[in-house]
């Protein structure tokens, strides 16, 4: 397991791609391509609107309040346990596991919140990725080669804790 330590979290304020303040702001710019997207509320909004993401990565929650609108549009559905502030092996799998085969949605028990970083590097160059930023809008990530470097640098901040009991 890769744990973010507390003094490396402002690293991970920055949007790792483009902030836009409104959901409805990128649907023409998705449109025809394979679409990500990880948090409750931005697959809510795209799904609500008829747009379906191949992944989508939920926990159930919005800014740490029950958001109880889980989409059942998905015919797959995964789950992984990912503590807060961690990356999991079994959420890396599952998201491995997604990207290989005709997508699905990813079910977290803990927080999916650091989940687009193993998906950019998981995902094909080309995949868009949104992600909600809270209280600031819907943020979209192209995954290139240069976005998959960032997102090995960005692993870099964490500490190795390997795996606990529970995993």
């Amino acid at each position: 397991m890769l744990r973010l330590p507390p003094e490396k979290r402002h690293f991970f304020k920055t949007p790792f791609g483009t902030l836009y303040a409104e959901c409805e702001d990128v649907l023409p710019l998705i449109e025809g391509k394979t679409v990500y997207t990880v948090g409750d509320v931005v697959t809510w909004s795209l799904v609500r609107r008829g747009v379906v993401p191949r992944i989508a990565v939920i926990d159930g929650h919005t800014m740490r309040s029950p958001f109880n609108r889980s989409p059942a549009v998905f015919q797959k559905r995964l789950h992984a346990r990912n503590p807060p502030g961690t990356i999991t092996t079994e959420l890396s799998d599952a998201l491995d596991h997604a990207v290989q085969g005709p997508g699905a949605l990813i079910l977290v028990d803990g927080e999916e919140d650091l989940a687009v970083i193993p998906l950019v590097i998981a995902a094909p160059v080309g995949a868009l990725i949104l992600y909600g930023q809270p209280g600031e809008g819907v943020v979209l990530c192209e995954v290139t080669p240069a976005a998959k470097e960032k997102a090995r640098t960005m692993l870099a901040h964490f500490v190795d804790e390997g795996e606990d009991a529970a995993g």
